[in-house]
Order: structure tokens, then sequence, then C-alpha cells
């Protein structure tokens, strides 16, 4: 994707970039003082799911909910913790505080902010922040970056890799839920030549960089996929849902690393009764 294929000038872009690293920044400030610290954890899960929450993510969202409004208050605000504000405006930020809060809890440096800017039609810009180990991964129509050590370097996803050869992560196999999950579950294990567990939303900012390959998840939020759609595609990489559509309303996702590798991963998951 590059700058002349977006409807939006380069310069509004560009604003609005630097502003949502503004708001990443807002978000480590209030999230990294917790971290690896003894702090309280709520359970928001139903019965045995455990789906923890604690004051990190409340208090990031906070911040960067705060500084939206300040900035841009006819923007619309959808967050994991606060919901939605509407806005007048077709832009939306969709914010994920502290993606991966079990590995926050567990002292874990995989868990990301995320933060997208919606246009109305689409997710335009994306972050995938990781504060504690300073890499900050950008998407946006201009290409994807990593920002990281004071340097700014491209990304580029892989290409060419055949499923067979693909490194294959998924946050964990207990997301594969009903029977039918199971199975893709373990075909997609069976049919990869390297399975990764644990990594949350930090599994597709390494497919942009091209150390992952393959990401499929299921029971996915808007706000924990629409910050990745334009890091991974300005990468090069593809993401769809289950069906081969758009993905920005969560579900069940397929992040691959070029459109072979998608088709051949959508086509296992078809064939899988």
């Amino acid at each position: 994707m590059t700058s002349s294929s977006s409807p939006h000038p380069s310069s509004l872009i560009a604003e609005f970039t630097d502003f949502a690293q503004s708001l990443a920044d807002a978000a480590a400030r209030a999230s990294l003082p917790y971290f690896r610290m003894d702090i309280d954890i709520t359970d928001k899960g139903a019965g045995a799911d455990f789906d923890p929450v604690t004051v990190a993510d409340h208090e990031a969202e906070a911040a960067i909910r705060a500084l939206i409004r300040q900035t841009y208050p006819d923007h619309g605000i959808l967050g994991e913790e606060g919901g939605e504000e509407a806005g007048q405006s077709p832009f939306t930020w969709v914010l994920d505080p502290i993606d991966g809060t079990r590995g926050f809890i567990a002292g874990l440096p995989l868990w990301t902010t995320l933060i997208a800017l919606n246009d109305g039609t689409r997710p335009i810009i994306g972050l995938i922040d990781q504060p504690y180990l300073g890499e900050r991964f950008i998407g946006t129509p201009s290409g994807a970056f990593l920002q990281s050590r004071g340097e700014m370097r491209l990304l580029s996803a892989r290409r060419g890799v055949r499923l067979d050869k693909a490194i294959f992560s998924t946050t964990s196999p207990q997301l594969f839920e009903t029977p039918r999950e199971k199975r893709i579950h373990d075909a997609l294990v069976a049919s990869t030549r390297l399975t990764r567990y644990g990594c949350d939303a930090y599994a597709y900012a390494q497919l942009a960089a091209g150390r992952i390959d393959l990401v499929v998840e299921v029971g996915l939020k808007p706000w924990d996929v629409q910050a990745l759609m334009p890091v991974i595609e300005a990468a090069g990489g593809v993401i769809a849902s289950f069906e081969g559509g758009a993905p920005d309303q969560g579900g069940s996702i397929v992040a691959a690393a070029d459109r072979g590798l998608l088709e051949e991963t959508l086509a296992l998951i078809a064939r899988t009764p």
C-alpha cells in the first residue's frame, strides 16, 4: 500500500500518525509503572474462563481517551475497557490498552498497546506498541515501520513461504473451543513447521517483521484486530476472516505473510469438517 492509494491527504495521515504515537506514549506512562509489580487483578470471565483486567488496563485506556477528547473532541472512541463513545466525525479511535493482560500479569514482555484510527470505512493507521522492549510497530498508507532504539526500520513480511514451511502462532490452543475449531487448530499445527504460543498481538507484529509467517485466532473483537491490519497490510501481508472477507469486526482471523499462504490456509480451514 502506498500513500497514493489513500483517500486522505498525506499531511493529515502524518498528523494522525504523530498523534497516535502520542497516545502510545501516554499509555506507556500509565501502564509501565505497574508492570512486574504486585497489583490487584479482576476476573471479567464467566465460569471457568479467566479474563483478567488490572488497574494498568484501566489507567492506560483512560489516559488515551482523555488525550483524544482534548485534541479531537469530534472523533469517536471504541475501547475494550471503556466501550464506545460515538463521535460526530467519521474517524474513530479503536483501542486495546493492554492486549495480552495474562502476559502482563505474568511479567512477560509480549503484551502490547493497540491503537487504530478507523476512517469510517476501515482502519487506516495502526500501532502495535511494546513499551517495555521499546518497540513500536507502525502501519500507515505510506508503509510499515519499526521504531526502536532511536531508529526507524521498514518492515516487510516474508514472501513465498508455503504452509508446510511456515512458522505458525496463536495465543493459546484454548482459544479454539468448538470441536471444529479444535480440529482446525490441530490441522494447522500438523501442517506447519513450527508453532509458537503466548504472543498475543506481538505475533502479528513479528509477522510484519518477517519472523512469523502465519497467525490464526478465533473469538477476536474489533479492538483486537483493527490496529493490526494497517501494520500487516503495509508490510505486504494479508489478513482476512475464515471466509476470506474483511476482518475488522473481529471473529475468526487469518493473518498471513502473503496471498499464497493465506489461500493455502483458508483452503485447509474450508476442508476441515
